[in-house]
């Protein structure tokens, strides 16, 4: 799965399934974002074990995917997990602090989408907090649309409460998916 995108300034990035050996070089960006306490929802410091087995197994799963976004020294610079529930995939990214706004969101994003088609996903989904513009924008240059607004949802280790928007995006439809519909719109039943 590994492609070479060529982003809007002209980083060159390689995304491709993490590997194995991939796990703590990406623990080691995740602790960056995690610190900053403002774009993902796992807060520093990290419990580098427990994450470590955990990627590992995602690496393994069947209905899990996790893309990783490298420059040409093959540093990583992004990543994005994927979580297969029947077609409905949930997506969350991060990006490393110093290479935002050179079009690794993007190229992560892209290969998200032909992850889910290939598994004929029917939508993929997000969360994000409200006041990441940057993130919703990326998110609506690809037709993400703004589903929900969930109030209150996840507690932070400071005891605060934070608000998320939920984000969806509908994939074009599968031969099963336009069968069923056709079975239930009114011109496809039998009288």
């Amino acid at each position: 799965m590994a492609e070479r995108v060529e982003s809007s300034l002209e980083t060159e990035v390689e995304v491709r399934l993490m590997k194995p050996g991939d796990v703590d070089e990406f623990l080691d960006l995740l602790e960056i974002v995690a610190a900053e306490k403002r774009y993902i929802g796992a807060e520093a410091p990290i419990d580098r074990e427990a994450k470590r087995q955990r990627y590992l197994d995602i690496i393994e799963a069947d209905n899990w995917g996790s893309l990783v976004a490298t420059e040409r020294d093959q540093a990583i610079v992004g990543q994005i997990w994927l979580k297969d529930i029947r077609g409905l995939i949930e997506i969350g990214m991060l990006v490393s602090p110093q290479r935002r706004g050179r079009g690794i969101g993007s190229a992560l994003l892209t290969a998200a989408l032909d992850w889910a088609r290939a598994r004929d996903a029917h939508k993929i989904t997000l969360q994000l907090w409200p006041d990441n513009e940057a993130a919703r924008q990326l998110y609506r240059k690809f037709g993400f649309v703004e589903e929900g607004h969930l109030r209150r949802q996840w507690k932070r280790r400071n005891g605060e409460i934070w608000d998320s928007i939920i984000m969806g995006l509908q994939l074009q439809e599968g031969p099963r998916a336009a069968a069923i519909q056709e079975n239930h719109s009114p011109r496809g039943r039998v009288p």
